[in-house]
């Protein structure tokens, strides 16, 4: 028997050090050829690491979250044969077996992970079960998204029987859990909804959640941000869409209001190219972009991610939002690419039927300019002295002062305010 050791691979783009972000296996697994074994973020995305051998893992090279080198040791693995561990290998420390920790959060990934295969989620639910006992500061094994859904439930990990493996606890496990305490409340065992809870739990920072924080807090600190707020009557252009639906939603697909949007972006920064940029302020050179390359933020499990529509300005509506409903999906399932997640000139960001009446959204920098969508409501207008129900919405837009003008900004978000009320003039060339 021999020792494989894989070291952390260099991913491109200059990049020296890494963030291990997950590991998929534990100390005395047995591995196959292509397992992913762990995941590593750079500051664009995530990266599956692959085995290349089969055998069994004897040790693991970091915790998650720990930032490594690039090839420094990520994992040793026992293998048939002599292995490829050399003499320069040996001289370094090999690191202790670790506790496998609690996971971060899966992202994006670059390399095509293994197909499983997929049973129907009926078969896949386990039954309902009983309270597990476990230690108060032992820590069960289960994703964010997970952790978030029983903190909102009400539930305490630590009590629930995890199915997934290693006893990771899943969705379906809460599920169960929650089963298993309704039959508990109809033999009246259940406790009251008005005890006292004592419990608290630590969520480690890093991962997703990390860059997202790192890239917020650089933002507000390098930016000198400033918002507008502008109220649009959508009436006429929610008109032309349901309009459109009905004539052409089943031969082209559905429309929602965002590729109007981006059809409004692209018409008005023909008139302000100071908008459509990118600023290096170590460099202090500022790029007026021809081309223009929307990142549409979009809410996933693992946090906030901005798929990036290219060449927007090339596209009709139909293409804009397949393109847009591809990427959003992308990016919720974990597959969007490196390059699908880079690149924007200008951000649109919308929380839909959630977005409120008006919202500061943060600068998506290097970029200099942010429109945020709110929602739409009906509410009485005066027009024309009568007064009328109207379809009416805000965008609350952000700004980089450094570089945008407060007038242009104005003038920039009452330009596109002017195409959405009168949307005949998006298609005028």
């Amino acid at each position: 028997m021999g020792t494989h050791v894989i070291k952390m691979p260099d991913i491109g783009e200059g990049i020296a050090e890494v963030e291990l972000a997950q590991w998929h296996v534990k100390v005395g697994d047995l591995v196959v050829e292509d397992q992913v074994l762990a995941d590593v973020m750079t500051d664009k995305a995530m990266v599956d690491i692959p085995s290349p051998v089969h055998g069994k893992v004897l040790s693991l090279g970091g915790q998650p979250g720990e930032v490594m080198a690039v090839g420094s040791i990520l994992i040793s693995i026992e293998v048939e044969g002599a292995g490829n561990l050399k003499a320069s290998d040996q001289l370094v420390k090999e690191p202790a077996p670790i506790k496998e920790a609690a996971p971060a959060v899966a992202a994006p990934k670059v390399e095509a992970a293994p197909v499983l295969e997929s049973k129907p989620a009926a078969a896949c639910r386990p039954a309902p079960q009983a309270p597990v006992a476990r230690d108060a500061d032992e820590r069960p094994l289960a994703s964010p998204a997970v952790r978030k859904h029983a903190l909102d439930l009400g539930i305490q990990l630590r009590l629930v029987q995890g199915s997934g493996p290693a006893g990771r606890i899943l969705h379906e496990d809460l599920d169960a859990y929650l089963a298993q305490g309704t039959q508990n409340a109809r033999s009246g065992s259940a406790p009251s909804g008005y005890a006292e809870r004592h419990d608290e739990e630590q969520i480690p920072v890093i991962g997703m959640r990390r860059k997202i924080a790192q890239r917020m807090q650089e933002a507000t600190q390098r930016a000198a941000h400033f918002s507008y707020v502008e109220e649009i009557d959508v009436t006429a252009v929610e008109e032309l869409r349901a309009h459109l639906n009905e004539k052409y939603g089943a031969t082209r697909g559905k429309l929602t209001l965002l590729p109007f949007l981006v059809r409004a972006l692209v018409v008005a920064l023909r008139d302000f190219p100071q908008i459509n940029a990118r600023y290096d302020d170590e460099a202090q050179v500022i790029t007026r972009h021809g081309a223009v390359h929307v990142g549409v933020a979009t809410q996933s499990d693992v946090g906030l991610m901005v798929p990036v529509v290219r060449h927007a300005e090339a596209r009709s509506l139909w293409d804009s939002a397949a393109e847009i409903a591809r990427l959003a999906t992308a990016a919720r399932s974990g597959k969007a690419a490196r390059d699908e997640l880079s690149g924007s000139t200008i951000t649109l960001t919308s929380l839909g039927a959630l977005g409120g009446i008006v919202s500061t959204p943060v600068l998506n920098l290097p970029e200099v300019a942010i429109v945020g969508v709110n929602k739409i409501v009906e509410r009485p207008m005066v027009i024309k002295g009568q007064i009328v129900v109207r379809k009416m919405m805000n965008l609350s837009s952000s700004f980089d002062h450094r570089v945008v003008d407060g007038m242009d900004a104005a003038l920039f978000i009452q330009a596109i305010r002017g195409l959405l009320e009168q949307p005949a003039s998006l298609f005028v060339e």
